[in-house]
């Protein structure tokens, strides 16, 4: 392939909208039921006119899907279930012509039971020492090295015949690699250069705290000295050097960052170090105007002595959908297990939804939006049967798993599948269709125009800090640059503050022109 022009980084990332796309359920391009590159080289069109500036995509690569691509077998390579690499390359491309850059994801942590170097491993080759490899305690070596667990559950450890047990942090199918063995950090600087110079403008980090291990591999006591395997000090000289990579080619780095500590997450963010992380403390807030105000300051305390900009997301492939979680009475939603304690009431959180979207896109710095957010779709009931997320057979059927928010979009209202391609592979549920987005296109009041328009005046607030603004209990209000945001999670409607016009707003105003509750309005001061 000829050498595409570099990314330039001209501090777009700074104020983007970034839409995440699932390939997998985003849209089929070959009616075979698994989204594809194809799917999405259709769609582009529809994606410009959204107005977003990037696309991030989940994993696209090479895998046997024991977790939606996340157990990656070949970072060269693109999934044949999803197309080729000539396609990848001409999506970034097709996607560049149209302005909307390319942020690809990067598992560093683990990589598939099926790469060529765990294959190699248990073979009894040299690849041994890329990865985690220990006998087990007990009189007979039966138990685990130490006491760690997995995300998804149970042991952190699998046994093999030869008596040995390895690592996975995640599914036994997703072995981690040995962080401080030098060909993993060179065979990762190479694996960026080689998407870089396909011309992908980034690089979105997956469980970016979680590389680096304690050599000695001990048990975990929380509070009792640094954690052996969560944010340790080492892992920040491998993000140093994947800097130095991205700088060469003018692309940028998001880290999926889950910490406490902000000064420990600052860290992260230093000018040498990633362009920005995920926040989500905000995608965990509850409907309450006190709790979001204070994760608003704290997001923007924790990123201004490194000079990092915030990024605000609602959801992603691993969160219950926003419609579904807002529209719940109370604020009792436990996101380890997805559970509430009272039904959803639908309209409920798609009137909250609409005005959490014009919350997000007025604050400072850049916006996730999740597929079909947009489209304002609820979490999905996925049949039992039907559930192919590990996190739900690991947990023993206690997690209902992320499949819920998985499912296929769907794109014609009139079409089988709602336009999607063939036979889905997760199923849709009854009445999908009305969610489509080319009913929303022709409906003003629709949850696709709201988007649409708001990504279009985002603009007005400019590049102006955030300055809360007197309001009532329950209520949201800050000006930036010539705009104003208020946003009214209480149940009664409030006054206006005085502005010159309104820009925007995410449902009806009173008949006294009041603000009702559950609604947000932008603006011009």
């Amino acid at each position: 392939m000829g050498q595409p022009t570099p990314a330039t980084d001209d501090g777009w990332w700074r104020s983007a909208v970034i839409y995440q796309v699932y390939v997998r359920s985003f849209a089929d391009g070959d009616g075979d039921g698994t989204g594809d590159l194809a799917g999405v080289r259709a769609r582009l069109p529809y994606l410009a006119d959204l107005g977003v500036d990037a696309l991030w995509f989940n994993p696209w690569y090479r895998s046997p899907m024991k977790d939606g691509g996340y157990d990656v077998a070949d970072y060269r390579a693109v999934d044949p279930a999803f197309g080729t690499l000539a396609e990848a390359e001409k999506l970034i491309a097709e996607a560049r012509e149209l302005g909307i850059r390319t942020i690809v994801d990067i598992v560093p942590n683990h990589v598939s039971d099926q790469h060529p170097w765990f294959c190699a491993a248990l073979a009894g080759g040299p690849e041994r020492e890329l990865f985690h490899f220990r006998p087990g305690r007990g009189e007979h070596g039966e138990l685990p090295p130490n006491d760690w667990q997995s995300e998804f559950g149970g042991p952190a450890w699998t046994r093999l015949p030869d008596g040995d047990w390895y690592l996975h942090l995640f599914a036994p199918e997703q072995p981690d690699l040995n962080w401080a063995h030098p060909a993993v950090r060179q065979e990762h600087e190479d694996i960026l250069r080689f998407w870089f110079e396909r011309g992908v403008a980034g690089v979105r980090i997956d469980s970016a705290a979680l590389l680096a291990k304690d050599p000695a591999l001990p048990d975990f006591t929380e509070g009792r000295g640094p954690h052996p395997y969560v944010d340790r000090d080492e892992l920040h000289d491998v993000y140093r050097a994947w800097r130095a990579v991205a700088d060469e080619y003018g692309a940028v780095f998001v880290g999926e960052v889950w910490l406490p500590d902000t000064e420990r997450f600052a860290r992260y963010l230093r000018p040498d170090e990633l362009h920005t992380a995920f926040n989500f403390s905000f995608m965990t807030c509850p409907w309450d105007a006190a709790r979001l105000r204070t994760s608003i300051d704290d997001t923007l305390a924790e990123h201004a002595p490194v000079g990092a900009p915030a990024t605000w997301v609602l959801c992603n492939h691993d969160v219950t959908r926003t419609v579904t979680r807002y529209g719940r009475a109370d604020t009792g939603f436990d996101f380890a297990t997805k559970a509430f304690g009272t039904p959803t009431d639908l309209e409920l959180g798609t009137r909250r939804a609409r005005a959490a979207a014009l919350l997000s896109l007025a604050l400072p710095g850049a916006v996730y939006v999740y597929q079909g957010e947009e489209l304002g779709l609820p979490e999905a009931d996925i049949p039992l049967d039907r559930i192919e997320d590990p996190m739900h057979a690991r947990s023993g059927g206690t997690d209902p798993g992320r499949d819920g928010c998985r499912v296929p979009l769907p794109w014609a209202a009139g079409e089988p599948h709602a336009g999607f391609g063939g036979e889905p592979w997760l199923p849709q549920p009854d009445g999908w269709a009305a969610y489509a987005a080319d009913r929303q296109a022709e409906d003003p009041a629709s949850m696709l125009r709201l988007y649409r328009e708001a990504i279009r005046l985002r603009p007005e607030f400019g590049d102006g800090t955030l300055t809360w603004l007197p309001a009532p209990d329950g209520v949201l209000a800050f000006a930036r640059a010539d705009a104003l945001c208020v946003v009214n999670l209480a149940d009664a409607p409030v006054d206006l503050p005085a502005h010159s016009a309104r820009l925007l707003a995410s449902g009806p105003l009173d008949t006294a022109g009041r603000l009702p509750g559950g609604t947000a309005v932008w603006l011009r001061a």
